[in-house]
């Protein structure tokens, strides 16, 4: 994906990719980190592969995890990547 203003960062022990200073995505072990609108949590939740992001007993609502086995093919990754970045693309931008 190209797309101006994205960048990588190294973050919770894998890579994480910002879009004008907000992340919307990035690796977590063998997962992948997905920043969504939160008011779409529960029915995100829903899909198969998914789980919320929780590294310390609470889950965060803006963020859920998505299995290796849901990142099959690449119109699958391609699904998060948009999600993420199109979500990211609604936040002010951070320097």
């Amino acid at each position: 994906m190209s797309r101006a203003g994205l960048t990588e960062k190294k973050m919770f022990g894998g890579i994480g990719f910002m879009l004008n200073g907000n992340m919307c995505c990035g690796v977590h072990g063998q997962e992948m980190i997905v920043r969504i609108d939160p008011g779409k949590t529960d029915q995100t939740l829903g899909e198969r592969h998914t789980r919320a992001f929780d590294l310390t007993g609470r889950a965060m609502r803006r963020w859920i995890l998505v299995a290796p086995d849901g990142l099959s093919n690449d119109a699958a990754l391609a699904k998060w990547v948009r999600a993420g970045a199109n979500y990211a693309a609604t936040l002010p931008g951070k320097r």
